[in-house]
């Protein structure tokens, strides 16, 4: 559903509204030597609070997620979401080739922190940093987890084990719990790594060649990590969400152009969540 500018407003508008902002999530990392194993990708940023003051036209982004990565390639990096004053950070890319010169085994900081492709240093996740935290560390080790937003990434152990994905945080705006912001599962040998709780895609696993998974769309999570000797590419990035509400006594908002949402009514409350694009809202 679209609503274009200048359709919808009323004169009795909200002045304050709820929010939950999710940023786009991560793609995992894939590893080009066979011993290694590629980091999983770090949840989009997680940011929510009640009674924020809205007035006049504000800015809704919905961040992408990144894209899968093959032959040794570090993730790349969640787009981030923007409501109004509050930007919350794309995922940070899993960990990729030790191969490649120079290495790009270290997992990138975001809202979540990307896994670590082969016993590289945990990358940092609540970046930049907000209060409360958007975002958990990604898992060290070979073959790490993702950060998601209430746990850190599991540690890859040289045993084989890949780590899993840190979970999300369940959060009701939309109307009914859902849980966003999962971190991806790094690559495993004996273990296809589980993707955190709130969208966070599996990791590949290389004795069963299991293919690595995406992050969930407008979930925010991080996509698994993967190895040459499981598949090629590495999961992608799920996208973001952007959503608010306000008491259902008050007037429709004006969309513009630009913004693919939907507006529904529950609870009291009237329900605008945003799943793709970029545009303003007016209040």
């Amino acid at each position: 559903m679209q609503i274009l500018a200048g359709v919808g407003a009323g004169a009795n508008p909200p002045t304050s509204v709820d929010y939950l902002v999710v940023a786009g999530g991560a793609s995992g990392g894939q590893e080009n030597v066979s011993s290694g194993r590629g980091g999983g990708g770090g949840a989009g940023g997680f940011r929510t609070a009640e009674g924020l003051s809205v007035s006049g036209s504000v800015t809704v982004t919905v961040g992408a997620g990144g894209a899968a990565v093959g032959e040794g390639t570090k993730g790349i990096s969640g787009n981030d979401s923007v409501f109004s004053s509050i930007t919350s950070a794309g995922g940070g890319g899993g960990g990729g080739g030790s191969s490649a010169t120079p290495a790009v085994t270290a997992g990138l900081a975001g809202g979540s922190g990307g896994g670590s492709a082969n016993n590289s240093t945990a990358a940092a996740g609540n970046t930049p940093n907000t209060s409360p935290s958007q975002g958990s560390n990604g898992g060290g080790g070979r073959g790490g987890g993702g950060g998601g937003h209430s746990a850190v990434g599991g540690t890859g152990v040289d045993d084989g084990v890949g780590g899993d994905g840190g979970a999300g945080t369940s959060n009701s705006y939309s109307g009914s719990a859902v849980t966003y912001a999962g971190g991806g599962g790094g690559c495993g040998v004996t273990n296809a790594p589980a993707g955190g709780n709130g969208g966070g895609g599996v990791g590949a696993q290389r004795n069963t060649q299991t293919a690595a998974g995406n992050g969930t769309a407008n979930r925010g999570g991080g996509g698994g990590g993967a190895n040459n000797e499981s598949f090629k590419t590495s999961g992608s990035g799920g996208s973001g969400i952007v959503i608010f509400r306000y008491d259902d006594t008050f007037d429709d908002i004006t969309v513009g152009s630009g913004l693919t949402f939907s507006q529904s009514t529950s609870g009291g409350y009237k329900i605008y969540q945003f799943t793709a694009g970029t545009g303003t809202v007016t209040f």
